[in-house]
């Protein structure tokens, strides 16, 4: 049984061990959490590239001592070309193509969300880029051992990959998926992370690489431009947030799907558990799901084409309609339309009470497959997300994806600072749900809280079916208890990376550090 990490000086939690190593050397090395996370997230971006990527978007909360949470919203918008027109001439009338250059439409934007992070950091005490990202560097040209969710991930979604241009000279071994432990090199990446360090994170942007990419992109076929690129900027934002009977909540606005995950809780709270681990547990985390992810279809895309605010949906009479609307013993017939993606969770804490909670993602796995061999960068797919058709979700320029990315964050009544996330499209409401519940309310040691057996309700990365998804580690009865109430319920193996890789941090009021990773990754907590 893996124990909670423990510590005072530093934690760090991230889906791959040399991630983890990386954020907590910087942690050790007097850094602050913000400057551990942009070191992990150069990182991960080289060890985990089935998962993230610098080609991809990412989403920040950060809490610092005595300061309300802030949230950093660095998601690229569509390119000026990308229209329903646009798409109709290269005959795409009904759908987005999801690999390829076509999907690659949206500028990626966590590069500059590591800028705007790093601006929150004290200039006089900020560690030099170079350090930051020299670890990553050394890594993408020395070369990485594939892990086995590599290997796997990369073998099951071959076919839609292997012809996209520039894939299958990185990512592929002599056509066909590395085996674990196969040596990766991607030294064109490594140039490009050399390339920011020296000239700072705009350089991706308004430089070199940002003309390189525009020169690939236009060459492929996408609709993406170097202007696209020239005006982009990562936004600092208020986040969303909800008050609970713990405390206070926080999470990502649109075009995220923050808000559900939010509701989840909000709703649940009301439903009056006392006990865990048992079918009102279950069941009514289920069914809060259902209800929030009602309104979370309906209502989110961009939120300058939402027809309210998404804080307008977090509201105590929202939450009161909501819970009454549940049925304790029986289960709401479902599928609503799922939301697929995947991406990497990882959280940070220092000794001056920084907490972070962060995300990043190309959307599917290898994101559009689209690698441009002159930079090493994958471009990500969340272009592929928009819909054609009239809504919220519409495709037009400039306007942002429908994204499940929501790293969530929770100031708690007793003082704790709670960090939190996974992996996993439509299921990382749930599991945020599953931890956060857990560990809270129900007082389950971090640790136990993360690895103990999850649910999935819809579908997730590298899945289509929307049943209810129990790991077969769950107690018999209560699975049947759950069918017995109308749950279409369908097991999957214990610790099945269906489920997420999840992990958390928590920062004690007295100084103390906890952090917990999933057994279901390649990660590990530290604290030190």
């Amino acid at each position: 049984m893996i124990e909670t990490a423990l510590g005072l000086r530093g934690g760090f939690t991230a889906p791959h061990r040399v991630a983890t190593k990386v954020g907590a050397d910087v942690l050790d090395a007097g850094g602050s959490a913000i400057e551990a996370m942009v070191a992990a997230a150069a990182t991960i971006a080289v060890v985990y590239p089935h998962m993230n990527g610098i080609g991809g978007d990412g989403f920040w909360l950060i809490h610092r001592k005595d300061q309300a949470p802030v949230a950093i919203s660095a998601c690229g918008p569509a390119a000026g070309l990308a229209t329903p027109d646009w798409y109709a001439k290269q005959g795409y009338a009904t759908s987005i193509p999801a690999r390829g250059a076509l999907a690659a439409l949206t500028v990626p934007g966590t590069v500059s969300g590591w800028q705007a992070a790093l601006e929150l950091v004290d200039a006089t005490r900020r560690m030099p880029l170079a350090d930051l990202l020299g670890p990553a560097i050394a890594l993408a040209k020395d070369g990485v051992a594939v892990t086995r969710n590599q290997s796997v991930t990369t073998a099951e979604k071959i076919d839609g990959l292997r012809d996209v241009p520039g894939f299958a000279d990185i990512y592929l071994a002599r056509g066909a998926a590395p085996v674990p432990g196969t040596i990766l090199k991607q030294d064109a990446l490594g140039d490009t992370l050399a390339t920011i360090a020296a000239n700072g994170p705009e350089s991706f942007y308004r430089g070199d690489v940002a003309r390189a990419h525009a020169r690939f992109l236009e060459q492929q076929g996408s609709p993406l431009r170097l202007a696209d690129f020239d005006s982009y900027v990562a936004e600092l934002q208020l986040p969303l947030t909800v008050t609970t009977s713990h405390g206070q909540l926080f999470n990502m606005g649109p075009p995220t799907q923050g808000m559900s995950a939010l509701a989840i809780l909000g709703v649940f709270d009301r439903l009056g558990v006392t006990e865990g681990e048992g079918f009102d547990h279950l069941h009514g985390l289920v069914e809060a799901t259902k209800q929030a992810f009602i309104i979370r279809n309906a209502e989110l895309g961009d939120p300058n084409a939402m027809r309210a605010p998404a804080q307008d949906f977090l509201t105590d009479t929202e939450f009161d309609r909501m819970a009454a609307a549940i049925d304790r013993k029986t289960a709401l017939p479902w599928p609503h339309v799922a939301k697929q993606g995947d991406t990497i969770w990882m959280g940070a804490a220092d000794r001056d009470g920084t907490v972070v909670s962060f995300i990043q993602s190309v959307f599917w796995e290898f994101g559009s497959g689209l690698t441009c061999p002159e930079t090493g960068v994958v471009f990500q797919n969340r272009g592929a997300g928009f819909s054609l058709s009239e809504g919220p979700n519409r495709l037009a320029p400039g306007r942002r994806p429908f994204h499940t990315l929501n790293p969530a964050l929770a100031v708690l009544d007793d003082g704790r600072v709670m960090a939190y996330g996974t992996m996993g499209g439509e299921g990382q409401p749930q599991t945020q749900a599953a931890v956060f519940t857990r560990h809270v309310q129900f007082g389950m040691p971090l640790q136990q809280a993360v690895s103990a057996p999850r649910w999935l309700l819809g579908k997730t990365w590298g899945d289509n079916t929307t049943s209810l998804k129990l790991e077969e580690s769950f107690d018999p009865a209560l699975v049947e208890g759950l069918r017995a109430a109308g749950h279409e319920v369908e097991l999957t193996p214990a610790f099945s990376s269906l489920m997420g890789h999840a992990g958390a941090i928590v920062r004690h009021p007295d100084g103390r550090l906890e952090a917990a990773s999933d057994p279901r990754s390649d990660g590990l907590g530290y604290a030190v």
